[in-house]
């Protein structure tokens, strides 16, 4: 998808942005000349996960963006507070939110000890919504205003509950976030809204998560994750609003058809390994994920026979 330019002059508040999702969206909205706030703790390098918000922030001033790195644990509110505050001060404002930082454990009840339960309820559910109530005042006063979070579509389906309750909870918590302030802040012209990828998104967290070192083989990029956004972020307040939007549905809006340039191996474009809370194929967990992605291969192979 191509920069248009939309967002030269307009501020980003990314959390979570050092790495992954979070920098590709940074990185896309930079080559148009934003203004990023890389709010995220990683300052030293981590042993397994590249990248610090000093690295991301010399990149996105590559792409064509300014950048302020700031340090913030999203479970600190004085963080959050001078983080902002120091945006404003060096920007003048806030005009986007991506609610991208987030904790997962796949545990299931009795294997969830509390420590890692408040982690991801403390990271995922209070930090977007910590994040959002501080930025919002800043937000009623621009003109593009928009609240991305990084979070799933609410289903009910106990098959999303049944293995890994807690990490469920702090994610549907983001989605909820997402809807109920949609409808709270229509009146002010602030566009709030949830996206989520169809499918495993390749990134050093997940191959980490996953054990798995074939992770890449049925994933797509970050990059499809960041033109989602960047679509959707570019568009006027009432265009999108309060919705649970798939990347890969959000780029068909604007033409696009040819979803292989998005393929983390091309020669695997069978093998995809579609993502949590989405019903299309059944998804239990990543330490199967290769017994998934087999199946589902399996699957796209009897259809081509029998079609």
């Amino acid at each position: 998808m191509l920069n248009t330019g939309k967002l030269e002059g307009r501020t980003l508040f990314i959390t979570g942005g050092s790495r992954g999702i979070g920098k590709a969206i940074a990185l896309k909205a930079a080559k148009d000349g934003a203004n990023i706030i890389i709010a995220a703790k990683t300052t030293e390098p981590h042993p397994k996960l590249p990248g610090t918000i000093y690295t991301a922030a010399r990149e996105i001033e590559e792409a064509g963006g300014k950048c302020l790195p700031c340090v913030v644990d999203v479970r600190n509110e004085s963080q959050i507070i001078d983080a902002v505050k120091n945006a404003v001060d060096v920007f003048g404002g806030i005009d986007i939110v991506i609610n991208n930082a987030s904790a997962i454990s796949l545990s299931g009840t009795l294997d969830t000890d509390m420590k890692r339960y408040d982690l991801m309820h403390n990271i995922n559910t209070r930090g977007t919504f910590l994040v959002s109530k501080i930025c919002l005042p800043y937000l009623k006063k621009s003109k593009y205003a928009h609240i991305l979070n990084i979070s799933p579509p609410l289903n009910m389906n106990p098959n999303w509950f049944k293995d890994h309750v807690a990490y469920t909870m702090a994610k549907y918590g983001m989605s909820m976030c997402m809807l109920g302030m949609a409808e709270e802040f229509k009146k002010d012209n602030i566009a709030v809204n949830a996206l989520w990828p169809r499918t495993v998104i390749h990134t050093a967290a997940v191959e980490m998560l996953s054990g798995i070192n074939e992770a890449k083989s049925y994933s797509r990029k970050t990059d499809i994750m960041a033109d989602a956004a960047y679509s959707i972020i570019t568009k006027p307040y009432d265009y999108y609003n309060g919705q649970f939007l798939i990347d890969d549905e959000v780029l068909k809006q604007e033409g696009i058809i040819d979803f292989d340039q998005y393929l983390s191996d091309p020669a695997n474009s069978g093998n995809l390994m579609m993502d949590f809370f989405l019903e299309e194929y059944p998804h239990d967990g990543f330490n199967q994920g290769k017994e998934v992605a087999k199946r589902q291969s399996q699957l796209n192979e009897r259809n081509n026979v029998t079609n």
